[in-house]
């Protein structure tokens, strides 16, 4: 089996070397396990079973070289009835935010969602939940039945998980939603990776600040600041929900389809003030499993599980 890794998928401005090390460790894994790896350097289509790639793409996407040879090599391999490999950030994120030493993340074929994409989690290994527990020294909070708050966990704008959702649209619908149910205070979180948010819903935030129980957190506050006093929080689809499931928080979702987090969280702002408990375990071994740190991509580890998909 021939698999490509595409290098220049990663932006040419990129100083995060762990971009680059998914590519070259992968093809390490796959030639260890047997297969045909190669980092491919050059931005034409490569004939091949399996492309490597680092991130997504979305329709709102710029049109930047990194992102059209992303988008030339989904559409090609898809195309032809072949694989693409994505590499992106883990859900596990917040336990560990510079991912070192280990260096996990998420792969998947085909897509980025659980509707597009192939996780290769249907068969979850407990063992693999408590190593990665074990490794970024997570810890399982109780469930949490006090709290005054609702947090909202705005996601960056433009990004492959929005969609074509308007990020403003979405933070006031969302809002008024909540509001329809509960008296409770809320507090609009803006993505910390995103500085520019507050200019990409001016009249969201102005409307909103109208009323008196309704507050914008101090862009770049720690997450466990906005937590404090917490009673539930509430996202679109994204992974910054993950850690407050962990520790305990009860979570609201507006796009279970495509969020990771659909079997543990709830949809129905109905029970806003009185959310009910999941069993987390199940959740937590079916996501681990399309974790890998770069040792196991290097030993052919990751590639010899996600091959038995093709």
């Amino acid at each position: 089996m021939k698999v490509i890794s595409y290098y220049n998928v990663v932006p040419t401005k990129n100083k995060s070397q762990e971009k680059y090390d998914i590519l070259t460790n992968f093809v390490q894994g796959v030639n260890a396990a047997g297969d045909f790896g190669e980092v491919y350097h050059g931005n034409v289509l490569q004939k091949c079973d399996v492309g490597i790639i680092q991130g997504w793409t979305h329709e709102r996407g710029k049109s930047a070289s990194h992102l059209r040879l992303r988008q030339d090599v989904i559409d090609s391999q898809i195309n032809k009835g072949k694989y693409v490999i994505s590499g992106d950030a883990n859900l596990f994120l917040y336990a560990n935010p510079s991912n070192q030493p280990h260096h996990y993340l998420r792969y998947s074929f085909n897509g980025v969602f659980p509707t597009t994409g192939q996780y290769c989690d249907d068969a979850p290994d407990p063992k693999r939940w408590r190593q990665i527990k074990r490794d970024l020294n997570i810890e399982v909070g109780n469930h949490k039945t006090d709290g005054r708050h609702i947090l909202i966990a705005v996601q960056r704008n433009g990004g492959w998980s929005m969609g074509q959702t308007d990020l403003g649209e979405w933070t006031e619908k969302t809002v008024y939603n909540i509001m329809s149910h509960t008296n409770r205070p809320i507090v609009i979180r803006l993505h910390p990776g995103d500085k520019r948010s507050q200019k990409y819903m001016p009249n969201a935030i102005r409307n909103l600040q109208r009323f008196k129980h309704v507050s914008i957190s101090p862009f770049g506050r720690p997450l466990d600041s906005d937590l404090k006093d917490c009673h539930a929080v509430v996202n679109h689809n994204s992974s910054s929900i993950v850690g407050p499931l962990i520790k305990g928080y009860p979570a609201f979702i507006t796009d279970p389809e495509n969020s990771q987090c659909k079997e543990v969280a709830h949809t129905d702002f109905k029970l806003i003030d009185t959310p009910v408990q999941f069993d987390r375990q199940s959740w937590l071994e079916r996501i681990s499993m399309f974790h890998w740190n770069f040792a196991e991509l290097k030993n052919g580890e990751c590639w010899k599980h996600m091959r038995k998909y093709i």
